[in-house]
């Protein structure tokens, strides 16, 4: 019988929740509690980013066995079918916790990106870190979309095949209620007027397997647009103090280009002034020698 993704996610989440999810974010607190370097520190804001960095490949791996056992289960039976569901769901509830830590970790590294640096060289090689890794897991939440989707099309033809082996008349609607949880109905009125009893019971099983896998399909589908959504808003927060910072930073060198410019026009003019004070003086000498000589040939005259 098939296991419920979804609640094996849940079940996995709350596990987690007190331990590891706990344990992550006291070891990468921005105030410096916990063992590890405070976020403040350049040493350990860059540790923080590298070990993020590494948890975005373990998600990227995850994704792709995902993948893998995605495409297993719409063909695997019998035991091997349970196997590899069982593996799956484990994989989505780990792959899922681990999104959310990894939420959780870049935007402490966000908001220690500021307060930390010193000077905007390190500012700005701070803030580069953290773009690249919410690019990195942005891209890898896009890429696990696209994987939950495919095998939504996917699981909805095989539901769909399944269901019209009992009613080869059935409506979209019908289907679509079967996906939802119902048109148990249909599958008993065929079980006990079809004349292959097995076959009919072999789609019932596997059309109610299926639309189990549809609706945690659905729910992780929801949960992964929320994080793109968060981690989208995130990136666009990170560029207003960014933005006011060097605008902050623009200013500043206008004024103090200007203020070089009044400076050298007050030089400028300070000199011109001096040098007419001496023009000036040199005159006033120049007329009262002159006046001193006119008035001693006067007086030497008379």
């Amino acid at each position: 019988m098939a296991t419920d993704r979804m609640a094996a996610y849940k079940a996995k989440r709350q596990a987690d929740q007190p331990a590891n999810t706990s344990h992550e974010l006291t070891n990468i607190n921005a105030t410096g509690s916990g063992n590890a370097p405070s976020l403040t520190e350049m040493n350990g804001f860059m540790a923080e980013v590298t070990s993020v960095q590494d948890a975005i490949g373990t998600f990227s791996a995850n994704v792709t066995r995902i993948s893998t056992l995605n495409t297993r289960s719409l063909n695997a039976l019998g035991d091997e079918g349970d196997a590899v569901k069982q593996e799956l769901d484990g994989l989505v509830a780990a792959t899922m916790a681990l999104s959310t830590q990894l939420k959780d970790r870049l935007k402490q590294l966000q908001a220690a990106v500021l307060p930390g640096a010193r000077g905007r060289q390190e500012k700005e090689m701070r803030q580069n870190r953290v773009t690249h890794a919410l690019t990195k897991f942005k891209e890898a939440l896009q890429t696990y979309q696209q994987v939950e989707q495919d095998y939504r099309v996917k699981s909805r033809q095989r539901v769909e095949r399944q269901y019209k082996i009992v009613k080869p008349d059935a409506t979209p609607e019908e289907i679509a209620d079967a996906i939802a949880g119902g048109g148990d109905q249909v599958f008993m009125q065929a079980l006990t007027t079809s004349p292959s009893y097995a076959q009919a019971r072999s789609a019932f099983n596997e059309v109610q397997s299926r639309a189990q896998d549809l609706r945690r399909v659905e729910q992780t589908i929801e949960e992964l647009a929320q994080l793109f959504l968060d981690m989208a808003f995130l990136v666009e927060q990170q560029d207003e103090p960014i933005t006011v910072i060097e605008d902050t930073a623009i200013d500043v060198e206008k004024n103090a280009k200007e203020g070089l410019e009044q400076t050298t026009i007050a030089v400028r003019i300070a000199r011109n002034l001096r040098r007419k004070r001496w023009i000036c003086f040199f005159i006033v000498l120049i007329v009262a020698a002159v006046l001193a000589i006119v008035l001693a040939i006067v007086l030497t005259k008379k």
